[in-house]
């Protein structure tokens, strides 16, 4: 059995301090912005330094205990998966699959988000079905199909036989009468992901440093934002904080290949409005993080931007249009936190 490598406690010290940078010496000055970069600066925004909880305070302690879980595959029935098994933080947060394989080899029936700045999102699960990564981070244990544990119970008595966990709840709780509790794996899960957070060089240019994206990649982020593009992904996560229906304009399903009929968030409130509807999904590290949309149906970037562009808002764009918009999305992909990838590959049952 590997252990999992402690985070330094520097990487909390320099999460909190890295919004104290120096000014920019490339940033165009008030007087001199580019409109295309004001244009940006409306739309969209910078991500902070880490996704902050008033009710679960981020700590280095909680942040230790909550990597151990992630890679730990005794959080399944049979010992097979651990969280990432399906979000597997060394391909940025995924594993690029159509559906993701759970504990007993079956597979689920949507394609498996990134957890990387997912704890920004205003909702969890493609259908919202989660206030926060605090308590998305339980279900997927309790699902039959994924890691398939029977109970909270079941999984509170397996934790409180190991010894290594027995002491880093307690180091991550001191203040609670019982440690080892599923809502305190759920608020240790919960805080690791809250650091799972990838700036990239589009943040530096929204800072003021236009020479961070060469002419190509400016002419994609012109052309994202007069496509229409931002009704929907804006913001610091470039979506991630709205419903949507998917083919709005168009039905996706001919466009895509799908043979589903999921019914997106319909299945949740049993609305018929809400057929098809989903959570628009964040596109950092849009780049890596295929295949796209909620059943996984398209690998390619390209062909998720024309299949956009036409479901959504009925255009048709040209090879070169798509093209130049795809360079822009690689300009949104960040490094995963080293540390967050210093870690056992995963614990094996004994």
């Amino acid at each position: 059995m590997k252990k999992s490598i402690l985070i330094p406690a520097c990487f909390f010290f320099l999460l909190y301090s890295c919004g104290n940078t120096k000014p920019n010496k490339n940033a165009d000055t008030s007087h001199q912005i580019s409109p295309l970069l004001k244009n940006a600066q409306q739309l969209f925004k910078a991500l902070p330094a880490v996704a902050e909880n008033p009710n679960n305070k981020i700590t280095h302690e909680k942040a230790v205990l909550g990597k151990m879980l992630y890679y730990d595959t005794r959080l399944s029935k049979k010992g097979n998966n651990s969280c990432n098994s399906c979000h597997n933080l060394a391909t940025f947060g995924v594993d690029n699959e159509i559906t993701s394989e759970g504990d007993a080899g079956k597979r689920g029936g949507r394609n498996s988000p990134t957890t990387l700045n997912a704890a920004f999102h205003f909702l969890q699960f493609w259908d919202g079905r989660a206030k926060d990564v605090e308590e998305q981070s339980g279900m997927p244990i309790m699902n039959p199909v994924e890691m398939a544990i029977p109970s909270k119970d079941f999984l509170v008595k397996r934790l409180k036989g190991i010894d290594e966990y027995k002491k880093a709840f307690v180091t991550a709780f001191p203040q609670t009468k019982d440690p080892v509790s599923y809502e305190n794996l759920q608020n240790a899960i919960g805080v690791f992901e809250r650091t799972l957070v990838t700036p990239s060089r589009f943040d530096k240019f929204l800072g003021g440093d236009t020479t961070v994206l060469n002419a190509d990649e400016k002419k994609g982020l012109g052309l994202f934002i007069s496509t229409g593009c931002p009704t929907c992904h804006s913001g610091m996560l470039l979506g991630g904080s709205m419903f949507q229906k998917f083919g709005l304009v168009n039905d996706y399903r001919p466009l895509t290949g799908s043979t589903g009929n999921d019914l997106g968030r319909k299945a949740i409130t049993n609305k018929p409005e809400d057929q098809d509807f989903f959570k628009v999904p964040s596109l950092r590290n849009i780049a890596k993080t295929f295949p796209y949309f909620h059943d996984g149906s398209v690998k390619e970037l390209d062909k998720a931007v024309k299949v956009m562009a036409k479901a959504q808002l009925n255009k048709e764009l040209q090879p070169e249009e798509i093209a130049m918009i795809v360079k822009f999305l690689g300009t949104l992909t960040g490094e995963v936190p080293a540390e967050a990838l210093a870690a056992s590959k995963g614990t094996a049952m004994k």
